[in-house]
């Protein structure tokens, strides 16, 4: 059967009825492999290990210890969202992009996946250009750029041959991580050098929001493996119990790691030095392994994610005509090479131009803009009831509006002027993909919006007839009803 009305976003491989996504069999990734893993690698990451020690010197243990759990409340509520949507429907690739335009509209889920897609392609060349950086304060004869130019083309070939190779390939980061955490377990104490002393006595005193806007971050990698959704073996459960177990995971070691440094070291040192677990740590080398790992794990989360929602773009027919290429699948696992490969290029070009710090905190407002979208698509779902949002996993809306409120007043902490921007380019390419006037095979929150307002008119009206509001009802004869085909 032919559908015309469905001019652009076409059920070929987007919205699960086509049989060319059916014969497609997942790699079979499950929850640990597959979310909780590249999950839980980006969110211990580098400012764990190169700004935990300023934050606890700046605010003290007592406001450190709220401000990861404030950080995590918001985190853990979007994680509950996820969970909620993951289970009440088919969770093909595309990770967030497929939840939120298939919740909200594919505007909507366009206007927030194609600037997700450059946070997340960016994302790469952020976390290479940070391990050049931090590989040449060790072997200073190395070229910054050159290193993260390499480190961008084999990270890429990892991911392009194979998720399988690149998950396996973090399993041997998340064992280096694993060893610096249990040697700075196991570390001794440190006194404040004189340089220390010096250094922390020209570093100024920032507020508390000022220290929540730097840790934030850090709480954020929940979106590396929800972009895996492609790939997953049972993606409903896969999702929130590998989301879950991550962002537990991540605030049971950052509730400890302040306990460790507050007794380990002294305040000036945690203020001046940067690398200070390194200096505690039973062994110093094991820290930077754990640096190290966790920009190549970083980099390798986004380098999986972002192709994979680009290819999701492509298949919905969200992306110019000419791009459609980009929706191609390699192999039994439909790997997006293609998609990888063009991300490649733009990464390449992002590390060439190596000053990435202007547009930074932008990249962190769309992460932030997708959790918000992610909460207000299951509050609404959750709020009006849809008889097709029936999740297994139920989180009632308030707790996901309290996410919403969380995230927007966390943009504008971290940056107001960055939060106005990307609003600014989010609502603008809503308003482009509203004028190609997209359509799409599935329903979404708006009918059930309408529906509901509808519904609660109807039930509204007075059954006392009165002549002031009668309208007339007219009944149109069109022939006998054999002939008519009823």
């Amino acid at each position: 059967m032919k559908f015309p009305f469905l001019r652009h976003a076409k059920s070929d491989k987007s919205n699960g009825s086509s049989p060319a996504v059916n014969s497609i069999q997942p790699s079979g990734f499950g929850a640990f492999g597959g979310v909780y893993t590249p999950s839980i690698l980006t969110i211990l990451g580098v400012i764990m290990y190169l700004r935990f020690g300023w934050v606890l010197g700046q605010v003290g243990l007592t406001q450190t210890l709220i401000i990861v759990t404030l950080s995590n409340s918001i985190t853990f509520l979007t994680s509950l969202s996820i969970c909620a949507i993951a289970t009440a429907q088919v969770v093909r690739a595309g990770g967030a992009y497929y939840m939120i335009s298939r919740s909200l509209g594919i505007e909507s889920g366009g206007a927030v996946g194609i600037p997700l897609y450059f946070a997340q392609a960016i994302s790469v060349a952020l976390y290479t250009i940070g391990f050049a950086e931090s590989l040449t304060l060790t072997f200073p004869q190395l070229n910054v750029k050159i290193v993260a130019l390499v480190t961008t083309v084999l990270v890429a070939i990892i991911a392009m041959t194979s998720a399988d190779l690149a998950i396996k390939a973090q399993y041997f980061i998340m064992a280096a991580i694993a060893l610096s955490l249990f040697s700075l377990l196991f570390g001794h104490p440190i006194e404040a050098t004189p340089l220390d002393l010096e250094t922390a006595s020209n570093i100024p005193k920032v507020g508390f929001w000022t220290v929540f806007a730097v840790f934030f971050p850090a709480v954020t990698g929940i979106m590396a493996g929800v972009n895996m959704s492609g790939d997953l073996r049972d993606p409903v459960k896969s999702i929130p119990t590998g989301t879950l177990a991550a962002v537990i995971t991540g605030y049971v070691i950052y509730m400890i790691i302040p306990i460790i440094l507050i007794f380990q070291a002294e305040n000036a040192s945690l203020l001046a030095d940067p690398l200070v677990m390194q200096r505690i740590a039973l062994w110093g080398p094991a820290i930077l392994l754990g640096v190290w790992g966790a920009t190549l794990s970083s980099a390798l989360g986004s380098i999986l994610g972002a192709p994979r929602i680009l290819q999701a773009l492509a298949r919905d027919g969200i992306l110019p005509p000419g791009l459609k290429f980009l929706g191609t699948g390699n192999g039994e696992t439909d790997e997006p090479r293609i998609a990888t490969g063009a991300t490649l290029g733009f990464v390449l070009i992002a590390v060439a131009v190596g000053d990435l710090n202007v547009i930074a905190p932008i990249l962190s407002m769309f992460f932030l803009t997708t959790y918000l979208v992610l909460n207000l698509a299951a509050g609404i779902e959750g709020f009006l009831r849809s008889p097709s949002f029936r999740p297994t996993f139920r989180v009632h809306w308030f707790w996901s509006f309290l996410g919403v409120v969380g995230c927007l007043g966390v943009m504008f902490l971290i940056d107001a002027v960055a939060t106005v921007m990307a609003a600014v380019i989010v609502f603008g390419v809503y308003i482009w993909l509203e004028r190609r006037e997209l359509e799409s095979a599935w329903g979404d929150a708006r009918q059930g919006i309408w529906m509901a307002l509808v519904r609660a008119g109807i039930l509204q009206i007075s059954y006392t007839p009165d002549a002031k509001n009668w309208r007339p009802h007219i009944l149109v004869f069109s022939g006998a009803p054999p002939s008519a085909g009823i």
